[in-house]
């Protein structure tokens, strides 16, 4: 299902022209407007005349996560706070949060790309969508509100947390999507299992939308398998405009940009030299027609790849592979290079293991130390000493071979590991503590 054909569809001269148009008309705003901008074009000796076509977008500086705390809190905006008619921000677990505003048509923007999103995962106005991202200062749960209300869905608007209480409401109320995290999505299946709740015969659920933290195609398999839904990825960022940024369609072949909103970019996170399409490197986005806080070419530091070949469902908009990881988070142990989601695929390759696990990074005797915890099935019982032992060997070696990389693997009880109702914490890094 396509919710605005028009638009997702467009052909590519048309799309480019229309980008064009909206790219010179935020230059100049923020150039007018946003005195951080201002200054940066001056001190480049760039004049926004001298981006001519798409392709002089590199030509214009880079903008990070720490230039909106640097501004905080409204110092990037482009419009006066009497046009503001929302504000987000970041959690700010260290220093000050960034800070994002939208005003009313930033609201309305918002709404259709996330419209699109929903439908494109499965969703229709005669629907019920559980919303069980976060309400509040974090953009997920109102982004995925007003998309579902935008195509005239039943919104059941639970936020996160009171698990027993979602599942409830997914029985009565006879949900047939939900939109949340996906580690909260494994966490409510382990819950209905408590609950003697079978998601295949007792709930109305088929679709489920997923986001806010990286996933790897394995862990779709398995919420698809214990929810016995259809998984769809969907990518999003507060300081872009929050969720509907990009999303799978039924082919599952990447995430589509909704590129008459947002120009992206790969470039190479090392020398920011921009990367041909197919080339892993980290996504750089210039919102086109965000008002409240436009942004030109920001870092998100998310690694993957940019697709420009047809999908077969017909939008002609460029698509997004599944985010690899961040360029901020990727771990660096004695030498080698290493992301969660690389070591989190190679783990559920293992039928024996559950789809929990952390890393513990430390530092002994001035060397990087790594240990992964990783909790066993039900059905692998912990007094298999022998068996346990062999298959922690064989783990070993499997992330040896593969990753270059020699680590410690820790077999735990089902549950030992703690969940999380939100983005799920998959890495404790003892060294800068």
């Amino acid at each position: 299902m396509i919710w605005n054909r028009a638009r997702e569809c467009m052909d590519r001269p048309q799309l480019e022209q229309l980008q064009m148009e909206r790219l010179r008309n935020i230059l100049n705003n923020v150039y007018k407007n946003v005195p951080f901008y201002r200054e940066k074009f001056q001190e480049m000796g760039l004049e926004v005349c001298d981006i001519k076509t798409l392709d002089d977008v590199k030509l214009l500086p880079f903008t990070v996560k720490q230039d909106l705390r640097d501004n905080y809190p409204f110092g990037m905006f482009a419009v006066p706070m009497s046009e503001i008619v929302r504000i987000h921000a970041s959690s700010g677990t260290t220093g000050k949060p960034s800070v994002v505003g939208y005003t009313q048509k930033d609201i309305a923007t918002w709404s259709e790309v996330m419209a699109r999103t929903l439908v494109s995962g499965g969703a229709h106005r005669n629907m019920v969508v559980q919303v069980s991202f976060g309400y509040g200062l974090f953009t997920g749960g109102l982004g995925a509100h007003y998309g579902a209300e935008r195509i005239g869905a039943s919104v059941v608007p639970m936020s996160g947390g009171n698990s027993k209480r979602q599942i409830m409401l997914m029985q009565d109320f006879g949900a047939e999507m939900i939109c949340c995290t996906p580690s909260y999505a494994l966490y409510l299946a382990e819950t209905m299992a408590e609950m003697g709740v079978d998601p295949h015969k007792d709930l109305a659920l088929k679709y489920g939308v997923f986001g806010a933290e990286p996933w790897t195609n394995s862990m779709r398999r398995e919420i698809e398998q214990k929810l016995g839904i259809r998984a769809t990825d969907i990518y999003g960022l507060s300081e872009i405009i929050g969720p509907g940024v990009a999303y799978e369609c039924e082919h599952q072949n990447g995430l589509h940009i909704a590129e008459d909103h947002f120009l992206p970019e790969i470039v190479d996170p090392n020398t920011l030299e921009v990367l041909p399409p197919g080339a892993e490197g980290e996504l750089v986005i210039t919102t086109i027609t965000k008002e409240g806080i436009p942004v030109v070419r920001y870092r998100t530091r998310d690694i993957t790849t940019l697709e420009t070949a047809p999908c077969p469902c017909g939008r002609t908009h460029v698509r997004i592979g599944k985010v690899l990881g961040r360029s901020d988070d990727m771990l660096i142990i004695r030498g080698v290079n290493v992301f969660p989601s690389q070591i989190e695929t190679l783990l559920i390759d293992f039928g024996e293991l559950e789809p929990h696990y952390q890393l513990i990074v430390d530092r002994v005797d001035n060397l990087d130390s790594l240990e992964i915890q990783v909790e066993i099935s039900e059905g692998l019982f912990s007094d298999e000493v022998r068996r346990l032992e062999d298959l922690q060997a064989k783990i070993s070696r499997e992330i040896q071979s593969r990753l270059g990389l020699s680590a410690r693997v820790k077999l735990v009880e089902p549950k030992t590991i703690e969940r999380s109702e939100g983005k799920a914490r998959r890495v404790i890094d003892k060294r800068v503590l």
